[in-house]
């Protein structure tokens, strides 16, 4: 109960469709984009096009997500201070490990980021990636999640933890169904706002195959929780999400299934209403049908 006086906790409606489902666009990514960018067109780009990209993803598919996730480095500023998005506004916080050419290693938390004015501009929820290894740094890294999640409550922000699951270095016989089910034991546990999940398989099975999955993920996760759509091909994303959602997901948070094809292309604006906006349309119908409401968990 809030106190006479005090600013009232967030709740996920801040995020959420009218249905209590989340259809929210990712446009977090950093030296991945760049590397999209130079698979498109064979230039290596500056952050000047990094940014501007995602300020064209904010202004015209962002009005069409129930939330929007952003850096700080390319547009979260900008973002905040046009309004160009009416769904919940997400800061990323992650500090990512990775060679300008090769998948992201490892994360921390960017202590650049200061949470309290990020909400002061219009943010109301952060993010976190962890990548999760069953390694000697396991505790680590599970020590820094719990703090990104007492940071974001101190600040009076939604917290959404994102797990990815990756091989230790020199493991043999990796099971990545079960090692994205163990990072999510681990991590939801921790009572994150919202927990952001890998799809098991990268999608690519059969729908009742991905369900059966997605139902033993369910089972150990005691938050709301959504589907990423990194490392699942663009056209299986739409089942996927329909899986998780009947499964129990209560949606998505999604960035390359959306726009990843528009990337380079001249006429940016035309293509992302063209492409992108139809795509995010067709998977927010997706999450209105099957998305567990996630009040009701």
């Amino acid at each position: 109960m809030t106190s006479p006086g005090t600013t009232p906790e967030p709740t996920l409606d801040l995020l959420a469709r009218p249905s209590g489902g989340f259809a929210m666009v990712a446009m977090d990514q950093r030296e991945s984009l760049r590397q999209m960018y130079a698979a498109a067109t064979g230039e290596r780009v500056g952050d000047e096009v990094l940014t501007s990209f995602k300020l064209a993803v904010a202004r015209e598919v962002g009005p069409y997500g129930s939330g929007f996730l952003i850096d700080q480095d390319y547009g979260f500023e900008q973002v905040a201070a046009e309004g160009a998005v009416p769904g919940g506004l997400i800061v990323a916080v992650d500090s990512l490990r990775q060679d300008p050419d090769g998948p992201v290693e490892d994360t921390g938390i960017d202590e650049r980021v200061d949470l309290a004015a990020a909400r002061a501009a219009g943010a109301v929820a952060a993010k976190l990636l962890l990548i999760w290894r069953d390694d000697e740094e396991r505790e680590r890294r599970l020590k820094t999640a719990a703090e990104f999640v007492r940071r974001c409550a101190a600040a009076g922000l939604l917290s959404v933890l994102e797990g990815v699951a990756k091989p230790a270095a020199e493991e043999t016989g990796f099971d990545g169904p079960a090692a994205i089910r163990e990072a999510a034991r681990e991590l939801a546990g921790l009572r994150p706002s919202l927990y952001k999940a890998q799809v098991p398989l990268g999608g690519a099975t059969p729908e009742e195959k991905l369900l059966e999955e997605c139902a033993l993920l369910d089972e150990v996760i005691p938050v709301p929780w959504v589907v990423l759509s990194q490392g699942v091909e663009r056209d299986d994303f739409p089942a996927s999400v329909r899986a998780a959602c009947r499964a129990g997901a209560s949606g998505m948070l999604a960035g390359r299934a959306i726009w990843s094809d528009v990337v380079g292309e001249p006429d940016l604006a035309a293509q992302l209403r063209a492409r992108s906006v139809p795509r995010l349309r067709s998977l927010a119908a997706i999450v209105d049908e099957y998305a567990r409401p996630w009040n009701t968990r």
